[in-house]
């Protein structure tokens, strides 16, 4: 029964760790990426070498191997979530006079923000454009969100910034 868990939770760790490398390889960090693909593939490798040595006779391992595998995306997903690595594009839509008022609150939150008049269906409009790393994306959408300004806000990942107001690269 000790192998059975052993399995699953060295799958959900390796598949948690595979989810995390990706991130950091796709936002630039190839060191630390690599550096966890390592401990990865070792982690692979013990455990293909367990599971396919007899897994005729005790197909109760695959059973294991698949739910750490699933658990592990989950988890990983999680931990991604959390670490909030990595910059992205916030694009603000609202009137004039509410556009220019969320913009002077996203300042005096030391955010840098461009903003662009625009015309919408009804009336004249003013897009705020806003880069942020994402370990600050909560709080920025939470204080655009209690400010009851009625506004249209589109959230999108970033690979690179270069240079702007608090951001460099």
């Amino acid at each position: 029964m000790l192998s059975y868990f052993a399995i699953f939770f060295a799958k959900v760790l390796e598949v948690s760790l595979a989810t995390v490398r990706m991130v950091l390889i796709t936002r630039g960090e190839k060191f630390w990426g690599s550096l966890i693909g390592f401990a990865e593939v070792v982690i692979w490798l013990y455990l293909i070498g367990s599971i396919i040595s007899n897994v005729i006779e005790d197909p109760i391992k695959v059973v294991f191997y698949s739910l750490g595998f699933s658990l592990g995306n989950y988890v990983g997903a999680i931990i991604e979530e959390r670490l909030a690595l990595g910059l992205i594009t916030l694009n603000i839509i609202a009137s004039r006079e509410q556009g220019d008022a969320i913009a002077a609150m996203l300042r005096e939150k030391q955010v840098g923000v461009t903003t662009i008049d625009g015309e919408g269906k009804i009336e004249h409009k003013k897009m705020l454009i806003v880069h942020l790393k994402r370990k600050r994306k909560n709080e920025i959408v939470s204080l655009i969100e209690e400010s009851s300004y009625n506004c249209v806000v589109s959230i999108n990942d970033t690979k690179v910034v270069y240079g702007g107001y608090g951001l460099r690269k």
